[in-house]
């Protein structure tokens, strides 16, 4: 298919957290690496600062959330943990303690995933993700990755961020103008946000984790991440074996994948295997909007109506939705799954009156909440438009109806990343003497399930996969049989049998 060469306005539909989270634009104030948190982006920023450097200082906690049953701090923590003496940045974190302080078990330390989403609004507004029992046992702590919410923020031209050229390049020149803004956005953002631009990678916030877990007086923590959490989770174990009472992994990053051919078709295998799995639910569910209609023309219609600039919005009255948000749109609710709402979606846009594309105004600051932490972590070279062509090419073929979907962004955004990457590629070496649980959807839209596989080989004995054999992308409330085996696990570390599989849960 071919594209006309396209800007986009980052809307708040393209731009949701997910295991590739993309820029969010929203009002924001430059801040320096020694600056506290603005008290717009997290309701830590208003609580007191602790030094976690050293010896352990206790954390001053204040009240927070809507309840008023949360309580958040900031750790005062070095921007680059080799020089532990230079500039320091405001790490927001929050917690809720356990219901029942007479069966607590110790702290459970949450890894958010993104790169982009707010582990302080995890614990704020979000706690229902855990369940009554892990509440009643653990204290619950999650934090603002650095560089992201109220933990000194990549802060960028809102301008700039919403002239971010077409993931899906079609040419030489735009392959060139893609590898020219990605360095006018690294200059920007980097003057912007201070020296911690250049240290956002997984491995620095591992030793915020670590911080986290001294500053709290525990010696052991025990720790569940989801998505890009995992990543975090598994380095952590990996760098702090002694450390780890127990650890969950829940929708699997591979870290081990070295390059970009293997990376793009992996994401585009899911994605497109999620895609199967909605077309099959809508062929067999009467209440289905597209039910009896071939849902796989109606999105290629809709494409090409998006291609052209002429699919309306519904989230911006009078303005187009281009062909990568509507893929992203797509995308984004097989996480749940919801399919009933994506079938309601298409099949009102394909109803939607033609609009005349207008530009889109951004002024000010927004934050990029994904380059920085993911090129940091991940060296996917592409060296020309020739191999990005080749790897386009290869992505249709393995994902006819779903390809140039959000993965590809993750390829696009790191075009130029200066070498060598902070945080390479590698296969992780845990050694601990904790159990580690894993979980992953067989059909898992972001994480594919040979991921998750493939860490459990990594890990070795200590290492047990539980596969939900449904859809989706976070799983643990999929189910009694998803969450009570995790939730076992964190209490007595009890592992389920190898090999067990949680039955789907019908939509």
């Amino acid at each position: 298919m071919q594209r006309k060469h396209r800007r986009i306005a980052w809307s708040a539909t393209a731009a949701a957290g997910i295991a590739l989270a993309g820029s969010a634009v929203v009002p924001a104030l430059p801040q320096s690496a020694d600056a506290a948190p603005a008290a717009s982006q997290s309701s830590a920023a208003q609580a007191g600062v602790t030094q976690a450097v050293g010896a352990r200082t206790p954390v001053d906690w204040k009240a927070c959330g809507d309840d008023g049953k949360a309580q958040c701090a900031t750790l005062r923590l070095p921007v680059d943990w080799a020089h532990p003496d230079g500039p320091t940045f405001g790490l927001a974190i929050a917690r809720r303690t356990a219901l029942d302080p007479a069966a607590r078990v110790g702290t459970l330390v949450f890894g958010p995933g993104g790169p982009g989403d707010s582990g302080v609004q995890r614990i704020t507004t979000g706690i229902d993700r855990f369940s009554e029992d892990i509440q009643r046992h653990f204290d619950i702590v999650s934090f603002d990755p650095r560089g992201i919410g109220g933990s000194n923020p990549v802060t960028c031209s809102a301008a700039l961020l919403a002239a971010r050229p077409d993931p899906n390049i079609t040419s030489p020149r735009e392959f060139k103008a893609t590898l020219a803004y990605n360095e006018k956005l690294r200059d920007d953002c980097r003057r912007r946000t201070g020296p911690l631009y250049d240290h956002a990678d997984t491995m620095s916030t591992v030793r915020d984790v670590d911080a986290i877990r001294a500053a709290l007086g525990e010696t052991q923590l025990s720790f569940h991440g989801s998505s890009y959490g995992t990543l975090l989770g598994a380095e952590y174990a990996e760098t702090y074996p002694g450390r780890v009472r127990a650890m969950v992994l829940e929708s699997v990053i591979d870290h081990s994948v070295r390059s970009a051919q293997p990376f793009l078709g992996a994401e585009m295998d899911a994605a497109q295997d999620s895609f199967d799995q909605f077309v099959a639910w809508c062929d067999r569910t009467a209440n289905c909007a597209l039910h009896g209609r071939d849902v796989r023309a109606v999105l290629h219609d809709l494409r090409e109506r998006a291609a052209r600039g002429e699919l309306a919005d519904p989230q911006t009255p009078g303005r187009a939705l281009t062909e990568f948000e509507l893929l992203v749109v797509t995308y984004k609710t097989f996480y749940g799954p919801d399919w009933a709402k994506l079938a309601s979606l298409l099949s009102a846009l394909e109803a939607s009156k033609p609009v005349q594309p207008a530009p889109a105004k951004a002024e000010g600051t927004g934050n990029d909440t994904f380059t920085a932490q993911f090129c940091s972590d991940w060296n996917l070279p592409v060296r020309d438009y020739r191999e990005f062509a080749r790897l386009s090419r290869h992505s249709e073929r393995i994902a006819p109806d779903m390809h140039g979907t959000r993965p590809v962004m993750a390829l696009t955004a790191c075009l130029g990343w200066p070498k060598p990457v902070a945080n390479p590629q590698h296969r992780v070496k845990v050694r601990t003497a904790a159990p580690i649980l894993l979980l992953n959807a067989v059909h898992d839209p972001a994480t594919p399930y040979a991921w998750a596989r493939n860490v459990a080989r990594q890990i070795g004995p200590k290492a047990t996969l539980l596969t939900y054999a449904g859809s989706g992308h976070g799983v643990y409330n999929s189910g009694p049989c998803t969450r009570n085996a995790i939730d076992g696990y964190l209490t007595s570390l009890k592992v389920p049998a190898r090999g067990t599989v949680c039955p789907a849960v019908p939509q």
